[in-house]
């Protein structure tokens, strides 16, 4: 395990380690990170990074975030709604002409709260597909499919395709591509280094956790799927060092002004969601009560971040494991630090 910031005298940094046995030694390992009052009091590694290279996860082992992702590319619309370049209503057409009558009357709004009613991509994949898809792939899959799950903004359905659709769309607004505008518009100022939307054959990713699977009773490297590459709805990767620099810009102005903050956290639905834990949608996160999180499940990968900003607490754990889902272990987590920030 990596060492542990200073701790406040009444928490026992033990209670942790003992929640999180199950990912020490020589398995598929876990990064936790507790932050409060925006200093990090508990930033820890658990078990392997890559099990063939007996690598170590430590704090700046960087995780594919899968859906964990969706709160970049919401903040990357945002920014360029600041900008001007865009508006939440603007038509998803306007940017995307190609795709069938059927989006005529979806917005970016809509992409951004699950509420535009668009085909899963992940159920029309090409039969026979060699390689992965990406998310241009997405946009030739919904080409074809000129139907809707509901009308736009009736209803609620969570929705890989309309994140997909939108980092197409920063690519349009901002005249760069998604992976570069994080770079240069998030990751860069906030001093993200090591974090990236990662692209095969052109970027690497520095100190790389590998995805496992429990398969017959062994751990296997599982660390990519067909839709893997698709980057606005899972494709980043980042660190519990370079998330205690996000979780920071999320409560001043050094990269969203306040309003837009306060439309990312803000109920975006008005249906119920049918999720656990999930009263609205904002932009990019789930909102339940004080709470705002989100979890990310990607082939071998689990993870979550879990906020309440009025105590100014928060709690990651990403994972290089098909599972369990560390959603409750890090609310196990709060209450040791926290117990009244829980509900």
């Amino acid at each position: 395990m990596s060492a542990a910031s200073v701790q406040p005298p009444s928490v026992d940094p033990g209670a942790v380690d003992a929640l999180m046995r199950d990912y020490a030694g020589d398995v598929p390992g876990a990064a936790v990170l507790v932050l409060r009052d925006g200093e990090p009091v508990l930033r820890r590694g658990y078990g392997l990074a890559a099990l063939d290279e007996a690598t170590p996860v430590g704090p700046r082992t960087n995780f594919r975030l899968a859906s964990v992702t969706k709160q970049f590319t919401a903040a990357s619309i945002l920014l360029l709604a600041e900008d001007g370049r865009l508006t939440l209503d603007d038509p998803v057409k306007r940017w995307l002409p190609s795709l069938p009558p059927a989006a005529d009357a979806v917005t970016l709004r809509h992409l951004l709260s699950h509420t535009s009613g668009l085909v899963d991509y992940e159920d029309h994949l090409p039969e026979g597909l060699q390689g992965q898809v990406h998310d241009i792939d997405v946009l030739r899959i919904l080409e074809g499919q000129d139907r809707t799950y509901f009308p736009p903004g009736s209803a609620y359905r969570y929705s890989n395709s309309g994140y997909a659709l939108l980092a197409l769309v920063v690519g349009e607004a901002s005249g760069s591509d998604f992976a570069s505008f994080l770079r240069q518009r998030i990751f860069e100022p906030l001093g993200m280094a090591g974090s990236v939307a990662h692209q095969d054959g052109v970027d690497t990713v520095a100190d790389r956790a590998y995805g496992h699977s429990l398969v017959d009773g062994r751990w296997v490297r599982t660390d990519q799927s067909p839709t893997s590459a698709v980057l606005g709805d899972g494709g980043i990767y980042s660190s519990i060092d370079d998330l205690a620099r996000w979780d920071a810009a999320l409560y001043d102005d050094r990269l969203l002004r306040p309003e837009s903050l306060r439309l990312m956290f803000a109920p975006a639905t008005t249906t119920p969601t049918g999720e656990d834990d999930v009263a609205h949608y904002g932009l990019g996160w789930r909102l339940q009560g004080e709470r705002v999180w989100h979890s990310g499940e990607s082939i071998g990968f689990r993870n979550v971040i879990v906020r309440w900003p009025r105590q100014r607490l928060t709690v990651v754990v990403l994972t290089n494991r098909n599972g369990p889902e560390p959603y409750p272990l890090a609310l196990e987590i709060a209450r040791i630090y926290a117990p009244a920030a829980t509900p």
